[in-house]
């Protein structure tokens, strides 16, 4: 990452994608942008055959393509197998933001007990409590806290306003989005004579490298062992993840979905935006779970799930909520019917 500007001759990315580039591999590309929106100096993407009006149209200077649709380009190309993977691999090229620089701002406290390396950026009024750890080349935005004990492996990135509660680890290359509160106590409590007492939570938080964790995102410290994260997990903005949750390598989870204690996500999975997870379940590797579905069971075959009904007009589904009210004496009715048809023919 570097905050500085650069231009690149179309030739020169397409090396670095290993693509083939037909049509002037010296034009200069300054930027990124949509195939609607893009201008000469932009290099677009095309991913998607529903976007094939505005490719035909598009006032890029070059587009990332695939071949069978290499042709229907009105500028230059890139050719790749997967243009959508070499839009996320080529936009690194064109990032700003600023490298990691060494020092720390005024403001900050650093427990006497604390350790941060001498290649850690600390920003105005971080804390750092006794016993944590910043490992080489971390960045900790500006009014971010971090716990005791816990610690930051080298790469980390905390942007501004997180807060890290004691006991949490953050493997290498890990990105923590601003808001994000990591470690607060889990949902534990136990019912007694119509109040509740707390169950203290003794666990932590432990991270693996290269999460992304977004903005407003909360995880839960474990009750008795860890919440864990494993390596290469995606987490959108806005996410709960409840004490003892375990998420699966490389698995991705898109904003506002919620899971529940104990739940385990299996590795390679993807949990679209608005899904509800109950706890104490088991999500088999592999499975995708479609927008707004509620996981009430376990899965334990991967595949593409989903629960809940489609979008339609609001009088149809007035009238579909009053048929499902009706489902259960239409049962009864039904299995009457039946049975009085198996008793006429006996």
């Amino acid at each position: 990452m570097s905050s500085s500007v650069r231009s690149f001759q179309l030739d020169e990315l397409a090396s670095y994608l290993g693509g083939e580039v037909r049509g002037d591999g010296a034009c200069l590309i300054e930027s990124l942008a949509t195939l609607e929106e893009a201008k000469q100096g932009q290099l677009a993407f095309f991913a998607n055959a529903r976007y094939l009006n505005q490719l035909k149209t598009t006032q890029a200077s070059a587009v990332l393509i695939s071949p069978e649709h290499a042709d229907s380009a009105p500028c230059s190309v890139i050719v790749l197998d997967n243009p959508y993977l070499g839009f996320a691999r080529v936009s690194h090229q064109f990032d700003t933001t600023p490298d990691v620089c060494a020092g720390i701002a005024p403001g900050v406290q650093v427990h006497a007990m604390a350790s941060v390396s001498a290649t850690a950026q600390l920003g105005a009024n971080v804390t750092v409590a006794e016993g944590a750890v910043i490992g080489d080349h971390v960045y900790v935005g500006p009014n971010s806290v971090i716990g005791r004990h816990c610690r930051l492996d080298a790469g980390v990135r905390i942007n501004a306003n997180v807060t890290l509660y004691d006991d949490i680890k953050i493997g290498e290359n890990s990105l923590i989005h601003s808001g994000a509160v990591i470690g607060a106590d889990g949902f534990g409590f136990a019912p007694d004579a119509g109040k509740w007492v707390k169950i203290s939570q003794l666990g932590g938080v432990t991270i693996g490298k290269n999460v992304e964790i977004g903005a407003g995102t909360t995880i839960d410290r474990g009750a008795l062992s860890d919440t864990v994260i494993e390596d290469g997990v995606k987490l959108d903005n806005q996410i709960q993840i409840a004490h003892n949750v375990v998420v699966g390598e490389n698995s991705a989870i898109a904003g506002c979905t919620a899971v529940a204690g104990s739940t385990k996500i299996g590795a390679g999975c993807t949990v679209a935006g608005g899904v509800g997870i109950t706890g104490h379940l088991n999500i088999a590797d592999g499975s995708h779970i479609t927008a707004m579905s509620l996981v009430s069971k376990s899965v334990s075959d991967p595949g593409a799930y989903s629960s809940g009904t489609g979008l339609m007009p609001s009088k149809q589904w007035k009238r579909s909520v009053v048929r499902f009210r009706q489902l259960d004496e239409l049962a009864k009715r039904i299995k009457s019917l039946e049975e009085k048809i198996e008793t006429s023919k006996g």
